[in-house]
């Protein structure tokens, strides 16, 4: 079974989609990544699905969700990309891990339609940056494993 690593924010409306997708993409079939919040906002933006777009990563399909939906499954890592989620967040069942790394809300952003997708971007990319990091990471460390696994050859 593979572990799960649910990503949490607040209104999981920007944020924690914007991270489900990137993650999702970078690592494959290797986890299952989904994404909650401890207050779901009801709908995933649509600025969040058109910057995702424009990097060939469509969201499009995602949910909002709250956290208790998670309560019940086994979680292997959580990782808060908000801070009012990491004061929130609950212990899950199996929960091995647990990350915080906060980035700006982007829903927020002000001014023209241009700044604002600007805004979006920004975030995207921020999130992007860490995201595949700790993908590039996973892969590693599985192919460590796989190799410490895999009999010597005589």
């Amino acid at each position: 079974m593979q572990p799960l690593v649910l990503i949490l924010c607040t209104g999981n409306s920007c944020r924690s989609h914007l991270a489900e997708g990137i993650l999702r993409a970078a690592v494959g079939d290797l986890i299952k990544v989904a994404s909650a919040g401890s207050r779901p906002a009801g709908y995933v933006h649509p600025k969040s699905i058109a910057v995702m777009k424009e990097i060939g990563i469509d969201i499009s399909g995602h949910t909002s969700k709250h956290l208790e939906e998670f309560l019940n499954r086994p979680v292997d890592t959580v990782i808060t990309v908000c801070g009012n989620a990491d004061q929130a967040c609950p212990i899950f069942p199996g929960q091995l891990n647990r990350f915080h790394w906060g980035f700006d809300d982007p829903a927020h952003a002000t001014g023209t339609e241009e700044v604002v997708l600007k805004e979006f971007r920004r975030v995207r990319d921020q999130i992007r940056l860490v995201f595949e990091a700790y993908a590039a990471g996973l892969k590693r460390g599985t192919s460590l494993m796989t190799n410490l696994e895999a009999p010597a050859s005589v």
